[in-house]
């Protein structure tokens, strides 16, 4: 595949040297996935496994899923000696709705919880297709529940309480504070949406654009909705709550940090979310990281592009929490 002119040269050179290897999902069938997703955690497996850090415990429970339904999964990331309460960031990991867990993200949840000093709770929501919507942002909201629950025995101010995730999480993210907001759920401090996954129906410049791209591209995430809605997919009347570019009112939501890479085919969506937000009244800050496509900075992290985006969050997790 030809990269995007526009690429960053940095990241270019990175490719060029170690290509990606990445799951091709043109003319993916939904009973290739177990496959799919045995391929990727043995690749994850033959990784070098993440070194102990002192800096930070790591606990796995399960917890209660939403009501009639099956536990669900967190991993608990707390900075070593902490004293008191902290801020808690609550975290949903990437995946199309289809792929991910909650030990992919442990590399930039140790630094999070080092480099902000909070309490980390990691939910592992059950997959589509075998759990098709409402099943993932149920168990999202679930986890979030059980986490203002019991945020003395975590150690977490529910005051400083933010939600946060990359991708599909990042969508299920912002789709949780709906829920929040609506329910009259815990109280909420802050959003962090990483290049977030908000729109089924595909209509956007960029999602056209991208029909090749490097990671995640138009015909990925057509499947990705399609086994998260099934022929609801781009229709009338899906749910904001599974796609939080379909509210209507983002007003009366915490204040949110939106970026996402300019080569992607959620570009579009997040602009257009990010331009909203500001106009409802909720303040937002928004990047968008010229010549970067989806992923960038998990998959090549020592390039600059990859370190700046990477510190920008710190210092806006720890801006909204450390208050």
């Amino acid at each position: 595949m030809a990269l995007h002119p526009n690429i960053d040269p940095e990241l270019a050179a990175a490719l060029a040297k170690a290509p990606l290897q990445v799951t091709d999902m043109d003319g993916i069938r939904a009973e290739d996935l177990p496959g799919i997703r045995l391929q990727i955690d043995a690749a994850g497996a033959a990784m070098a496994a993440l070194e102990p850090d002192g800096r930070v415990t790591i606990e796995d429970r399960s917890v209660p899923g939403p009501d009639g339904a099956p536990d669900v999964r967190v991993r608990i990331y707390r900075p070593t000696g902490q004293r008191g309460t902290a801020p808690g960031l609550y975290w949903i990991h990437g995946g199309g709705m289809i792929l991910g867990t909650v030990e992919m993200e442990d590399p930039r949840l140790v630094e999070y919880a080092a480099q902000v000093g909070c309490v980390i709770v990691s939910v592992g929501y059950h997959l589509a297709p075998e759990h098709p919507h409402p099943a993932p942002v149920e168990d999202c909201y679930a986890g979030l529940l059980w986490t203002a629950k019991n945020a003395a025995e975590l150690g977490i101010d529910p005051d400083r309480l933010a939600v946060a995730g990359i991708s599909a999480g990042g969508g299920l993210a912002a789709a949780t504070v709906l829920l929040a907001r609506d329910r009259g759920g815990p109280s909420l401090a802050f959003q962090l949406l990483i290049c977030p996954m908000l729109d089924d129906r595909n209509t956007t410049p960029s999602s056209h654009e991208f029909a090749e791209a490097v990671v995640w591209n138009r015909a990925a995430n057509l499947f990705g909705w399609a086994a998260l809605l099934g022929d609801d997919a781009g229709t009338d009347g899906v749910s904001p709550y599974a796609a939080p570019a379909r509210a209507t009112d983002l007003s009366g939501l915490p204040p949110a940090y939106i970026d996402v890479g300019e080569l992607e085919v959620f570009r579009d969506e997040c602009v257009d979310y990010a331009q909203r937000l500001v106009r409802a009244g909720v303040s937002t800050e928004f990047h968008l990281y010229p010549g970067a496509f989806h992923g960038f900075d998990m998959m090549l992290p020592d390039t600059e592009i990859s370190r700046r985006a990477a510190a920008e969050r710190v210092v806006a997790l720890r801006r909204a929490l450390l208050r």
